[in-house]
């Protein structure tokens, strides 16, 4: 048996076990996924770890996704870009870093039919899994890209492609795509949504990256507008697949993913 597992601070509510444990039993795998909750000061000793216990692979959580690059002897072109790693693969005893978060909403997109190229699409929030969405979108095709965030003079690593307005400058604008990328709405705060009716009427179509509640008040109202909608949980599963492709060495049949989302979506109904 091969051991995989999820790094971070505080992961008690964690789905990935859940997730991999159906990849395992779908592929016919003989791997285990454990949670590896790290204090701070000894994150450092993460690399030598993982080669120390000849764990193939683990993902990474806030708040260690940038922190672990140092550890690393290769870095993904696409982690270069978004500064931040969520998946390490140990091979040949050396330690591997790509952003599945990338690769996830990017399946997100796909299987909703949501086309990028030549339209104008806004993020909400300026997190971790913003800048690997912010990366994916300029990557394929994205014609303009606005950035919300409550404080526009902290641009410090934002891609000059990328516009920074406030939410004063939101309700001015509108776009083809609009994207949460905040926890608002999330379990157990439900029922609030990050930006008014009126924003969102500007925008055909909605993504959100929070999976629970499936529903989400932003994506109701949107809904109640005619408005395409998307949740965050099909990023969720599709990360973990990415994932596995990388420490299995192998393509995963887009079925896969289908299952294990439909599976997991009767819970956040």
């Amino acid at each position: 048996m091969e051991f995989y597992g999820l790094v971070g601070e505080k992961l008690s509510h964690s789905l990935s076990p859940e997730i991999h444990k159906r990849i395992f039993e779908q592929l016919n795998i003989d791997g285990g996924y454990k949670l590896f909750e790290i204090p701070k000061e000894d994150i450092g000793n993460l690399g030598h770890a993982l080669k120390l216990l000849k764990i193939k692979g683990v993902n990474v959580t806030i708040p260690y996704k940038k922190i672990v690059m140092e550890d690393l002897d290769v870095i993904s072109e696409e982690a270069k870009k978004i500064g931040a790693v969520n998946t390490i693969l140990n091979k040949d005893n050396k330690l591997y870093g790509y952003n599945s978060d990338y690769y996830g909403f990017g399946s997100m997109l796909d299987i909703n039919n949501i086309k990028l190229k030549d339209k104008v699409a806004t993020v909400l929030g300026n997190g971790g899994a913003a800048k690997a969405i912010i990366t994916y979108l300029l990557d394929k095709g994205i014609k303009s890209l606005y950035l919300v965030t409550r404080n526009k003079e902290n641009s410090e690593n934002i891609n000059s492609k990328v516009k920074l307005i406030d939410y004063e400058d939101l309700k001015k604008i509108g776009g083809d795509i609009l994207i949460n990328t905040t926890p608002i709405g999330m379990y157990p705060k439900i029922g609030v949504s990050p930006v008014s009716k009126e924003v969102i009427e500007n925008y055909k179509t909605l993504v959100d990256i929070v999976y629970n509640p499936g529903m989400t008040e932003f994506l109701k109202i949107g809904e109640t507008l005619g408005k395409d909608i998307c949740g965050g949980l099909y990023m969720l599963v599709g990360q973990g697949v990415k994932s596995q492709e990388i420490w299995q060495d192998i393509k995963i049949d887009s079925s896969v993913l289908k299952n294990i989302y439909e599976e997991l979506e009767k819970q956040f109904k």
